[in-house]
Protein backbone atom coordinates (compact mmCIF):
# COMPACT_ATOMS: atom_id res chain seq x y z
CA UNK A 1 0.00 0.00 0.00
CA UNK A 2 2.69 2.46 0.84
CA UNK A 3 4.16 2.09 -2.37
CA UNK A 4 1.75 3.62 -3.72
CA UNK A 5 2.67 7.27 -2.75
CA UNK A 6 3.85 9.39 -5.02
CA UNK A 7 3.06 7.20 -7.64
CA UNK A 8 -0.38 7.63 -10.08
CA UNK A 9 -3.30 6.12 -8.54
CA UNK A 10 -4.25 2.85 -9.57
CA UNK A 11 -7.39 3.65 -12.82
CA UNK A 12 -10.60 1.97 -12.30
CA UNK A 13 -14.06 1.50 -13.54
CA UNK A 14 -16.61 -0.24 -12.41
CA UNK A 15 -20.24 0.10 -11.37
CA UNK A 16 -21.13 2.61 -9.31
CA UNK A 17 -23.93 3.75 -6.82
CA UNK A 18 -24.29 7.19 -7.44
CA UNK A 19 -25.50 10.04 -5.31
CA UNK A 20 -28.89 9.91 -6.70
CA UNK A 21 -29.06 6.26 -6.18
CA UNK A 22 -28.74 5.64 -10.16
CA UNK A 23 -26.45 3.04 -11.13
CA UNK A 24 -23.31 3.38 -13.73
CA UNK A 25 -20.54 2.29 -14.83
CA UNK A 26 -17.63 5.03 -13.65
CA UNK A 27 -13.56 5.22 -13.55
CA UNK A 28 -11.84 7.04 -11.17
CA UNK A 29 -11.06 9.65 -13.85
CA UNK A 30 -15.04 10.44 -14.43
CA UNK A 31 -15.68 10.09 -10.74
CA UNK A 32 -12.58 12.69 -10.12
CA UNK A 33 -12.29 14.77 -12.45
CA UNK A 34 -9.79 18.34 -12.17
CA UNK A 35 -10.39 17.68 -8.03
CA UNK A 36 -8.51 15.99 -5.11
CA UNK A 37 -10.64 12.74 -4.27
CA UNK A 38 -10.42 11.00 -0.86
CA UNK A 39 -10.69 7.31 -2.00
CA UNK A 40 -10.91 5.09 1.12
CA UNK A 41 -12.25 0.59 1.46
CA UNK A 42 -13.71 -0.82 3.91
CA UNK A 43 -14.90 -4.80 3.95
CA UNK A 44 -18.06 -5.15 3.77
CA UNK A 45 -21.60 -3.58 3.66
CA UNK A 46 -24.40 -4.47 6.38
CA UNK A 47 -21.43 -5.03 8.82
CA UNK A 48 -20.27 -2.55 12.00
CA UNK A 49 -17.80 -0.21 11.89
CA UNK A 50 -18.20 0.29 8.15
CA UNK A 51 -21.52 2.42 8.82
CA UNK A 52 -20.00 4.49 11.44
CA UNK A 53 -17.19 5.90 8.94
CA UNK A 54 -19.53 6.04 6.25
CA UNK A 55 -21.85 7.96 7.70
CA UNK A 56 -19.24 10.15 9.16
CA UNK A 57 -17.72 10.71 5.81
CA UNK A 58 -20.98 11.89 4.87
CA UNK A 59 -22.03 14.06 7.80
CA UNK A 60 -18.41 15.92 6.74
CA UNK A 61 -18.87 15.77 2.91
CA UNK A 62 -19.82 19.53 2.81
CA UNK A 63 -15.74 19.76 3.95
CA UNK A 64 -14.23 17.99 1.33
CA UNK A 65 -16.26 19.72 -1.32
CA UNK A 66 -14.99 22.84 0.04
CA UNK A 67 -11.76 21.60 -0.09
CA UNK A 68 -12.25 20.72 -4.41
CA UNK A 69 -12.36 17.20 -3.33
CA UNK A 70 -14.51 14.18 -3.67
CA UNK A 71 -14.69 11.49 -1.58
CA UNK A 72 -15.75 7.76 -2.82
CA UNK A 73 -16.02 4.32 -0.73
CA UNK A 74 -15.19 1.13 -2.15
CA UNK A 75 -15.87 -2.30 -1.10
CA UNK A 76 -15.64 -6.20 -2.43
CA UNK A 77 -20.00 -6.07 -2.24
CA UNK A 78 -22.37 -5.23 -5.82
CA UNK A 79 -24.58 -1.99 -6.91
CA UNK A 80 -27.19 -3.90 -5.48
CA UNK A 81 -26.08 -4.75 -2.37
CA UNK A 82 -24.74 -0.92 -2.29
CA UNK A 83 -28.24 0.50 -3.24
CA UNK A 84 -29.89 -2.23 -0.65
CA UNK A 85 -27.56 -0.67 2.10
CA UNK A 86 -28.45 2.57 1.14
CA UNK A 87 -32.49 2.29 1.30
CA UNK A 88 -32.33 0.47 4.71
CA UNK A 89 -32.17 3.42 7.56
CA UNK A 90 -29.68 3.79 9.79
CA UNK A 91 -32.23 2.56 13.20
CA UNK A 92 -32.31 -0.78 10.91
CA UNK A 93 -28.36 -0.98 10.37
CA UNK A 94 -28.31 1.00 7.00
CA UNK A 95 -26.39 4.19 6.06
CA UNK A 96 -29.44 5.91 4.65
CA UNK A 97 -28.67 8.32 1.51
CA UNK A 98 -25.42 9.04 1.08
CA UNK A 99 -24.48 11.61 -1.13
CA UNK A 100 -20.72 10.22 -2.71
CA UNK A 101 -20.43 7.10 -5.16
CA UNK A 102 -19.82 3.39 -3.63
CA UNK A 103 -18.08 1.40 -6.19
CA UNK A 104 -18.69 -2.40 -6.78
CA UNK A 105 -15.66 -4.27 -6.39
CA UNK A 106 -16.88 -7.45 -6.91
CA UNK A 107 -14.15 -9.14 -8.42
CA UNK A 108 -11.40 -7.25 -6.02
CA UNK A 109 -9.23 -6.45 -8.27
CA UNK A 110 -9.65 -2.48 -7.42
CA UNK A 111 -8.52 -3.52 -3.62
CA UNK A 112 -5.95 -5.61 -5.20
CA UNK A 113 -4.40 -2.78 -7.23
CA UNK A 114 -4.19 -0.82 -4.12
CA UNK A 115 -2.70 -3.60 -1.98
CA UNK A 116 -5.65 -3.54 0.28
CA UNK A 117 -7.17 -6.73 -0.11
CA UNK A 118 -6.51 -9.24 2.95
CA UNK A 119 -6.66 -12.98 2.19
CA UNK A 120 -8.38 -12.42 -0.97
CA UNK A 121 -11.67 -11.83 0.54
CA UNK A 122 -12.28 -8.44 1.52
CA UNK A 123 -10.76 -5.07 1.80
CA UNK A 124 -8.78 -3.65 5.26
CA UNK A 125 -9.92 0.25 5.73
CA UNK A 126 -7.29 1.59 3.35
CA UNK A 127 -8.12 5.25 2.49
CA UNK A 128 -5.81 7.10 -0.78
CA UNK A 129 -5.62 10.77 -0.88
CA UNK A 130 -5.01 11.79 -4.74
CA UNK A 131 -3.94 14.90 -6.09
CA UNK A 132 -5.56 16.81 -9.03
CA UNK A 133 -2.75 15.65 -11.30
CA UNK A 134 -4.20 12.08 -10.18
CA UNK A 135 -1.24 10.62 -7.64
CA UNK A 136 -1.65 9.79 -4.30
CA UNK A 137 -0.01 11.52 -1.82
CA UNK A 138 -0.83 9.92 1.45
CA UNK A 139 -2.07 6.46 2.65
CA UNK A 140 -3.10 5.03 5.48
CA UNK A 141 -4.30 1.23 6.12
CA UNK A 142 -6.10 -0.05 9.44
CA UNK A 143 -7.36 -3.59 10.41
CA UNK A 144 -10.89 -4.32 9.89
CA UNK A 145 -12.03 -3.37 14.07
CA UNK A 146 -10.00 -0.16 13.71
CA UNK A 147 -12.14 3.00 12.49
CA UNK A 148 -10.84 5.60 10.68
CA UNK A 149 -10.46 9.94 11.77
CA UNK A 150 -12.55 10.80 9.28
CA UNK A 151 -11.11 14.60 10.66
CA UNK A 152 -7.91 13.15 10.08
CA UNK A 153 -8.51 12.63 6.49
CA UNK A 154 -9.49 16.62 6.33
CA UNK A 155 -6.32 17.37 7.98
CA UNK A 156 -4.23 15.71 5.66
CA UNK A 157 -6.65 17.54 2.51
CA UNK A 158 -5.44 20.86 4.22
CA UNK A 159 -1.62 20.19 4.69
CA UNK A 160 -1.66 19.15 1.35
CA UNK A 161 -3.50 21.97 -0.54
CA UNK A 162 -1.07 24.60 1.81
CA UNK A 163 2.06 22.77 0.89
CA UNK A 164 1.23 23.12 -3.14
CA UNK A 165 -0.28 26.74 -2.20
CA UNK A 166 2.80 28.26 -0.05
CA UNK A 167 5.79 25.39 -0.90
CA UNK A 168 6.00 25.10 3.10
CA UNK A 169 5.57 21.94 4.71
CA UNK A 170 3.66 21.10 7.30
CA UNK A 171 5.14 19.70 10.62
CA UNK A 172 3.38 16.91 13.20
CA UNK A 173 0.03 17.64 14.46
CA UNK A 174 -0.29 20.91 12.34
CA UNK A 175 -3.52 22.03 11.59
CA UNK A 176 -5.10 24.92 9.19
CA UNK A 177 -4.33 28.36 10.57
CA UNK A 178 -1.30 26.97 11.92
CA UNK A 179 2.69 27.99 10.98
CA UNK A 180 4.14 25.52 9.05
CA UNK A 181 7.92 25.70 8.30
CA UNK A 182 10.66 25.95 5.17
CA UNK A 183 11.82 23.53 4.03
CA UNK A 184 15.24 23.73 5.12
CA UNK A 185 17.54 23.18 8.67
CA UNK A 186 16.83 26.66 9.33
CA UNK A 187 13.06 26.81 8.76
CA UNK A 188 12.79 23.57 10.97
CA UNK A 189 14.89 25.19 13.94
CA UNK A 190 12.89 28.37 13.25
CA UNK A 191 9.81 26.33 13.67
CA UNK A 192 10.90 24.20 16.95
CA UNK A 193 12.38 27.10 18.57
CA UNK A 194 8.48 29.05 17.86
CA UNK A 195 7.40 25.46 19.72
CA UNK A 196 8.65 25.82 23.72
Amino acid sequence: MSLLVTKPAPEFKAQTVLADNTIAEKSLSELRGDKYAVVFFYPLDFTFVCPSEIVAFDRKLNEFKKRNCEVIGISVDSQFTHLAWKNTPLEKGGIGNVKFPLVADLTKQIAEQYGVLINGAVALRGLFLIDKAGVVRHAVINDLPLGRNVDEAIRMLDALQYHETHGEVCPANWREGQIAMKPTAAGVAEYLAKQN
